[in-house]
């Protein structure tokens, strides 16, 4: 693989900051995109653009047929049984909003509704909105040292039959990554239905939703190097086809008069509205180029430098790492000393390094590691080493100016 030419197809990256090269650590909170997904979507605008499934001409003809295309590409990337499986929406946080606005008329109050502790707010927000629906009972499952999810408080928890588990496939704040195939298994074992978020995991590890066993797994397409503002929301047929719809209007209809309305079939029915047209067609040319590289090349790279970079950070002392071991994905969590994450952000980035400073999205794990907030270096297909050795040399400096 030539690493020059892969990182050569992202224009982002050919900028610099202040007078220093773009040096992106912030691939965990978006992906920069590939020329191919950049031209997918002009092509669209500039030749088919119409809307879908609508028209009988020629434009629509085309941009349906690009869309649905799309359709069987996240199919087949994520191993879904059947295309009607796919639903697109805007982006993972909608995709469980449906799911939970869904699952309403099958909620009672008592039900129980594990969370993962360490879960982006996008995967707790809406759970808690169910339960005030419902009187449904919201618990967090706990953490272990490494933040990975408690095994056995989990299997503890699981004797209360939870209705609903929510898990995260990797933790967007610290990448760690959970044993998801085996606690879906556990939950499925207690009749709990199961969603997954994959915002962190679909980019990096090779997903079998089948082989997850799961309801329900749900990710963006702008973390897989695909355009933002659009999103897949997968589900088990069957229980897919018992959602009660988050929004109604067009093209979820089969039949409306002013007497009653009848709903289309999946995927249509959970497809409200004009779609993003052009998302999904620049998410179907993410998934072309994801599954044109060597996926276990990319993922050993991707592990080497995320040691490296442990290592590193490790090295340079003062330097608190949080979640941080072997089996992590994509990310690594710190802080300096007790220098405020903010304050190490804005010193980096005056040196051309782009890294995350924050609670992430993720205020429930932040509390339970006593913390307001850390930095977060992220990696994808085309950081290097040199972008890692740049990052430490900066993070030195900041450490030396600041303590």
């Amino acid at each position: 693989m030539d690493f020059h030419h892969l990182r050569a197809q992202f224009p982002t990256l050919v900028q610099t900051l202040a007078g220093y090269p773009l040096c992106y650590l912030d691939t965990a909170a978006t992906s920069q995109k590939p020329k191919q997904v950049l031209n997918a979507m002009a092509r669209y605008y500039e030749n088919d653009n119409a809307n879908v499934h609508r028209a009988a001409h020629q434009l629509s003809s085309r941009a349906t047929s690009n869309y649905e295309a799309a359709r069987d590409k996240v199919c087949h990337f994520i191993k879904a049984k059947q295309r009607e499986e796919i639903i697109f929406t805007h982006g993972t946080t909608e995709s469980i909003n449906l799911v939970a606005y869904g699952l309403t008329g099958q909620i009672k109050s008592g039900d129980l509704i594990l969370i993962d502790t360490a879960a982006h707010h996008a995967n707790i927000v809406p759970w808690q909105e169910l339960a005030k629906r419902t009187g449904a009972i919201i618990k967090p499952i706990p953490l272990d040292s490494e933040c990975r999810l408690d095994e056995t408080a989990y299997e503890h928890l699981l004797q209360e039959n939870p209705a609903i588990v929510a898990l995260s496939h990797v933790s967007n704040a610290l990448g760690t990554l959970n044993p998801v195939n085996k606690l879906v298994a556990l939950a499925k074992q207690v009749g709990a239905i199961t969603l997954v978020d994959g915002a962190q995991a679909i980019a990096h590890l090779d997903i079998d939703v089948q082989t997850i066993g799961c309801d329900f797994y749900v990710f963006s397409g702008h973390k897989m190097y695909g355009p933002t503002g659009v999103g897949v929301l997968y589900g088990r047929f069957d229980i897919l086809d018992s959602l009660m719809p988050l929004m109604t209007g067009g093209e979820m209809i089969k039949t409306v008069s002013f007497e009653a309305t009848e709903f289309n079939q999946l995927p249509n029915r959970l497809e409200p509205g004009t779609p993003p047209i052009a998302e999904v067609i620049g998410l179907g040319a993410a998934i072309d180029f994801l599954s044109a590289l060597p996926r276990e090349v990319i993922a050993k790279q991707e592990a080497e430098l995320l040691s490296y970079l442990q290592t590193q950070l490790k090295q340079l002392g003062d330097i608190t790492l949080y979640g941080a071991n072997t089996s992590n994905v994509g990310a690594v969590a710190f802080n300096l000393a007790d220098e405020h994450h903010q304050d190490v952000g804005i010193l980096l980035d005056q040196q051309g390094i782009a890294v995350r400073c924050g609670h992430h999205c993720a205020m429930p794990l932040m509390q339970s590691l006593g913390l307001k907030g850390c930095c977060r270096a992220s990696l994808g297909v085309y950081t290097s080493k040199e972008d890692i050795d740049r990052f430490i040399e900066a993070l030195a400096s900041v450490k030396e100016m600041l303590l």
